[in-house]
């Protein structure tokens, strides 16, 4: 409604506020409201710095190039940030930390020797140390090697650690390639070629030809030990195999050349020098030449290969092999046609005799002549270092 004059120039009534409450006013109230803004405060501050520090952990890290570090047992959380950190894997070691705590993998880090990609990431740094991605070193030892050679080669690597107490028997391991991460004992590398010769050794034994003139996979090892002495080539295993299987099931020597080496100087291997005439008919256990049958032992380690040959040798009636002048050997299943081969062979062997020039013959070292075995020998001559004789 319309006001008077004087009403309108009256200031209007505003009620006054309401006063608060004494129990918004206690004390309680005050410091619980302090706290939950301070709560509030510090979450979000919490809440940037794992954003920030999420962002930090995932971003390319410092290290310029590949780099292998090593994470000594008994290392600690922070011993490893600071390692990491000394190496330039990583220029923040409260972030690495941080980062494992977050991860819950305080008690998953592991030691050992680590290669980082260049600018790894910290997440992936620490993935690598909890999944013990450990740089895999390999040790390569050839088939043919005796158990002394071997452990001479163990012994040579300065990656692996400990001793060897003793010998291993020999034909108990198996040559090859095997992986380890550095600090591995070299005991328990002896136990691994081991397991795994035994592990082969049941499998083709359980596959092996059911005529087979073997009583036992001892007996298995031994003859694949010859064969692997006696041929280096693939293709001829499984004959050379044949004429000693042959040979034990007519009751004849097999009269093997490595077999009167292994019995002169045993697990060394290899005797420096060619064969001498006498040492044929030398008496030693292992000397097939004069004893019947097969050796009383392994002659070296075989490889898959020849334990295979010499559980499935070839069907044939060869009883004679000799070498053929060109790393290979020929095979004859008579007398007759091995003489023919043995002649072949000195003929190629003259030719290249007549061939070095005067000059080399002149400073040549005088060395032992080869000598022929008896007839009946099946070998391919001798081993290396000498050129093989026919026998």
């Amino acid at each position: 409604m319309p006001r008077s004059p004087r009403a309108a120039i009256e200031p209007d009534r505003v009620d006054l506020p309401a006063r608060r409450s004494a129990s918004a006013r206690h004390p309680l109230i005050i410091i619980g409201n302090a706290v939950i803004s301070a709560f509030v405060l510090v979450a979000l501050a919490a809440g940037v710095a794992l954003f920030v520090g999420k962002q930090r952990f995932e971003a390319a890290g410092p290290l310029p190039a590949d780099r292998i570090v090593n994470i000594p047992r008994g290392s600690g959380m922070r011993d490893i940030a600071d390692i990491l950190s000394r190496d330039g894997v990583i220029d923040q070691s409260w972030l690495f930390i941080g980062g494992v705590l977050v991860l819950k993998a305080r008690e998953d880090l592991k030691a050992g020797e680590y290669e980082f990609k260049a600018h790894s990431t910290m997440r992936d740094v620490v993935a690598t140390i909890v999944e013990g991605k450990v740089v895999a070193h390999q040790v390569s030892l050839p088939e043919g090697l005796t158990s002394q050679q071997i452990v001479a080669r163990l012994l040579q690597d300065d990656v692996l650690a400990g001793d060897i107490k003793e010998i291993p028997r020999e034909g108990s391991l198996l040559p090859d390639t095997y992986n380890f991460a550095r600090g591995i004992n070299r005991e328990q590398m002896i136990q691994r070629m081991q397991q795994a010769q035994l592990r082969l050794l049941r499998e083709v034994w359980d596959h092996r030809s059911p005529d087979l003139p073997l009583k036992t996979p001892e007996q298995l090892v031994v003859l694949a030990s010859l064969v692997e002495k006696e041929t280096g080539k693939p293709d001829e295993r499984s004959r050379v195999a044949a004429v000693f299987v042959n040979r034990l099931k007519q009751k004849m020597r097999l009269q093997s050349d490595p077999t009167i080496i292994y019995g002169l100087v045993g697990g060394k291997g290899t005797l420096g020098r060619p064969i001498m005439k006498s040492e044929i008919e030398q008496p030693t256990p292992y000397n097939t030449y004069v004893i019947d049958g097969l050796p009383p032992g392994p002659i070296a380690n075989p490889g898959r290969a020849s334990l295979e040959a010499a559980a499935n040798p070839a069907r044939t009636r060869e009883l004679y092999f000799v070498a053929d002048g060109t790393g290979g050997h020929v095979f004859a299943e008579t007398y007759e046609q091995h003489q023919r081969n043995v002649t072949r062979l000195r003929s190629i062997e003259s030719d290249q005799k007549d061939q070095v020039p005067i000059e080399d013959q002149m400073a040549a070292p005088s060395a032992p002549a080869a000598v022929a075995a008896p007839s009946s020998a099946p070998s391919r001559g001798t081993p290396k270092p000498r050129l093989p004789a026919a026998h």
